[in-house]
Parts: C-alpha cells; structure tokens; sequence
C-alpha cells in the first residue's frame, strides 16, 4: 500500500479494510496528505504533533464550518456557524461553553450516574440470564440513554428514542439506517430531532426544570438571553456528541477484551488498573476518527502549503495509533502510562462531555468486572458504513460469570 492510492473518503477503507494500516502510511510517507474528492477535496493530518497543534491553533483552523466532512456548516452563510457549539470559535465558543458546561457540572453526573447504572445494570440482567446477545443492540445504548435521561429529563424510551435518531444522523450513510437517500436521511433526521428539542423548549417554558433545555432557557450570552435557535442547536450538539460515542466505545471495548483476553484477565485481576485501563480503551477505540477544521489563512505545515479556505481534517484515529508518540502504538496496554491520548480533543474545543463519557464506561468497567463476567464471539461482528464514528453496528457474543 502506498499513500498515492489511499482514499480517506472510501467507506470501504473502515468496514472492510484496516484503516490503521492505511494511516500508518500516511504517517511515514504523507502526514500532510490532500484527499481528493467529487467536490473537491480535504487535507488530512494524520501525526500527533500535527493534530495536537492543529487543535491548539483554532485562530488558524477554524471550526465555524462544521467539524463533519459532508455535514451541513461548509458555508459561512449556515445559520448554525457560530450558534453552535461545535461550528463557533473564540471569542463565541468560549461564550457558547460556559453556558452548555452547566449542564455538565459534577453535581448534574452525580444525578447521572444511579440512572445509568440503573439502566446498565437491568440490561446486563437480561443479558447475562440470555447467555449474551448482541452487544451492540442489547447493553451498550443503555449508557447514553441514561445520560440522556437526565440531561434532558426524560424517561428511559423517550431517551432510546433520540438515541435512535442520534444513530440515524451519524450512520447517515449506512444502509442499515435507512431506505432513502443519505442525503435525505441526514436533512429528515435533523429535522426530526430539532422537532423534538422545540417540543422540549415548549415544555420546559412553561415548567422549567434541571435539564440542559431549562438552563439554556435562563442562560446570557453577552448580557442577552440566547435564541430559541440557539438553544436548538447547542441541544442538538449535545444529543449527538452524547448519544453516539459512548455505546461505539462500549462495543468496541468489549470487543477488544475478547481480542486481547490477556489484558482482560490483567484487569480482572487487578481491578486497581481501572483508571489506565479506561484511558487505554479510548486511546485504542477512537470512536470519533476525525474532526474538520477550515484554515483561516495560508499556512505551512509539514513542507506543504495548505490555502486558506481549504477543508483540513484532524485523525484522531491515527494520531492516537502514532508510534512517535506512543511506544508499541499497535499494543493494547492497559497499564499504559503516560498515555496523552487525542480522543476528547485537546485545547479549547476539548469534548464537553469528556467526563460524562468517562463516567459512563467507568460504570460498565466496574458492573463488568463486579459481575465476573468474560466474552466471547458467537458471530461475525458488524462496522458502522462511517469513515466519521468507528464502531459496530453489531457485536454477537455469549457472556458468562467466572473465571479464566
């Protein structure tokens, strides 16, 4: 394989393929690789040190014009730019974030936690008292849906039922989500979604409570009340960014306990690892590939001039896989210390919802390894057609209670 035929925007690269093997191409032969595509094109970087400083320099890569290949903010004219979150930049993000941060605060996860330890623990009764089933359907929504419970004040179907659409949105262009157009299915389930948040502005209006939607109701942005606009779509934001990578990770960790049985049982037996272990799984995982950022102005990097105005994409994946960085990158080590890993991000636009994901699958770890329990394959496991969020659609596999 050589970097001149690898093509970042082929899903076929993260389903069928091994898109590690590709990024370690492109780490030694073109860190700095411009990917052509029908509308244009991208810059990928793909080196730790590149995306680190690329994060830590949004004066020069810009997040105003979405963060998703693809995705509905390439333009300045987008009415989202610079109301959402994750399409803003400074002096906005930093505004945008201290409003959003109070629904993330420890005293809202210590809300968060019994809900979702409730929801894991009755699904990991009926899976364990199955034999297993499919991870990926049966266990691993659980997690989000009782963040989401709590975040936005709903009861446990009303949650699975964003979850839903939240998957729907991101596997936009998966066919196991849809009949439709990718394109349609991504406008439709938008829609959809901010139907249901305009639903929740309604009802919080008139009986506010401790959700996200009550305190975006009250929150100021430069001494004014924020837009109903807004407030959809900083929800929206957090719908998606909350709903889709945690049950990916939980999936894929569990995944890798079964590839990787001796560090299962390492845990297993030493359950004091749990906080390197649960850094490990997200460096190993990735769930979030990539992010888009859109350079500013022209810029040199790497001997290659990108031009302002170009599309230039950040590889979580990769950069957490680069062996400059991390010694025996292709090792999965659960006692890996340090371990700086890229999957939140880093800088100002560090994922908000880092601790909340940390809590969730700190949660599973702990029911996992209370319970006993150890995995093994009953099927072919299935990749999400997505080149965006890494993960499985499915994960067939038995459980048991025991030992070795």
């Amino acid at each position: 394989m050589t970097a001149a035929l690898i093509n970042l925007n082929d899903l076929r690269l993260f389903t069928d393929g091994d898109p590690h093997a590709a990024w370690q191409v492109l780490r030694r032969e073109a860190p700095v690789y411009w990917n052509p595509t029908e509308d244009g094109g991208f810059w990928a970087l793909t080196r730790y040190r590149d995306v680190h400083d690329a994060y830590a320099d949004p004066a020069t890569f810009s997040s105003r014009q979405g963060t998703v290949l693809g995705g509905s903010f390439r333009n300045e004219s987008d009415t989202a730019s610079g109301r959402m979150l994750i399409a803003s930049d400074d002096p906005r993000h930093r505004l945008l974030r201290r409003q959003v941060h109070r629904a993330f605060v420890p005293e809202v996860l210590d809300r968060v936690g019994p809900v979702v330890s409730a929801y894991l623990g009755e699904a990991l009764d009926r899976f364990v008292g199955s034999g297993g089933g499919d991870f990926a359907e049966d266990v691993a929504p659980e997690l989000p849906a009782g963040l989401l419970a709590v975040m936005f004040g709903l009861d446990r179907s009303d949650a699975l039922h964003l979850l839903g659409l939240t998957r729907r949105m991101i596997g936009f262009q998966d066919p196991a989500y849809h009949a439709a157009t990718r394109r349609e299915v991504l406008a439709a389930t938008q829609v959809e979604i901010l139907d249901l948040m305009a639903e929740l502005v309604r009802l919080r209006q008139r009986s506010p409570g401790e959700d996200l939607v009550s305190i975006l109701l009250t929150a100021e942005v430069n001494g004014r009340r924020m837009s109903r606009a807004e407030i959809l779509y900083n929800c929206l934001n957090v719908a998606v960014g909350g709903n889709e990578t945690t049950p990916f990770t939980a999936t894929a960790a569990v995944h890798a306990f079964i590839d990787h049985p001796d560090q299962f049982e390492r845990l297993h037996a030493d359950p004091s690892i749990l906080p390197s272990a649960l850094e490990e799984i997200f460096r190993w995982t990735s769930t979030n590939a990539y992010v888009q950022r859109t350079a500013t102005r022209a810029v040199e990097l790497g001997g290659v001039r990108i031009a302002a105005g170009d599309a230039v994409t950040l590889w979580n994946a990769s950069a957490n896989r680069d062996e400059a960085q991390f010694p025996a990158a292709n090792s999965f080590d659960l006692t890996r210390s340090p371990n700086r890993h890229l999957a939140f991000g880093v800088g100002g636009h560090r994922c908000i919802g880092m601790a909340a994901a940390k809590l969730e699958i700190s949660l599973l770890l702990q029911e996992i390894l209370t319970r006993g329990l150890r995995f093994a394959m009953a099927g072919e496991a299935t990749r999400l057609r997505s080149n965006f969020m890494l993960g499985h659609t499915s994960l067939p596999v038995t459980v048991r209670v025991g030992s070795g």
